[in-house]
């Protein structure tokens, strides 16, 4: 079991750690599962290896949201191949669905702000599907805008947004 509804206890945010790959797997797949109408793609993606990937790459982060012992949310990014060093890219961000609107997600996204800033980045960027207007409106209300550089696509399921790190 991942989070229990109505866990109240003091919010905790981390570094992951590689023997938490299942149970980040079990969230991330809960969370997008709110928003695939035909059901999650990549089913032969093997998420666990995959995330353990995430943890343990020496340039990225992957932090999580902890209460009473209990996962209830993830971040990780890190600057994307052939991209300028001061952009970070936000890769994945999920709060379990059962705590949303407990301020867990604006909590981690304050966290990520912090890292990035502290790791001297001035651009972050992510990519958001079209049918999550849960996070979209989540994003838009932590000031996230569309990105000029990079206009969705004729068909892409996805909108890419941008944020600027250092307020500039």
């Amino acid at each position: 079991m991942i989070s229990t509804p109505g866990i109240t206890g003091p919010l905790v945010i981390r570094t992951a750690l590689p023997s938490e790959a299942a149970a980040i797997t079990d969230l991330h797949l809960r969370a997008r599962s709110t928003y695939y109408p035909d059901g999650l793609p990549f089913g032969d993606v093997d998420w666990v290896a995959a995330w353990r990937g995430s943890i343990e790459r020496p340039e990225a982060h992957v932090l999580c949201a902890v209460r009473d012992g209990h996962l209830v949310g993830i971040a990780s990014f890190r600057t994307a191949d052939d991209a300028p060093a001061d952009t970070v890219k936000l890769f994945q961000f999920h709060v379990d669905p059962d705590c949303w609107r407990q301020g867990i997600g604006r909590a981690l996204h304050s966290a990520c702000l912090e890292q990035w800033r502290a790791d001297g980045k001035h651009t972050a960027t992510l990519d958001v599907h079209v049918d999550n207007a849960r996070a979209q409106a989540f994003y838009a209300r932590q000031g996230w805008v569309p990105d000029p550089e990079n206009p969705p696509a004729e068909g892409d399921h996805h909108l890419f947004l941008r944020y600027a790190v250092t307020g500039e």
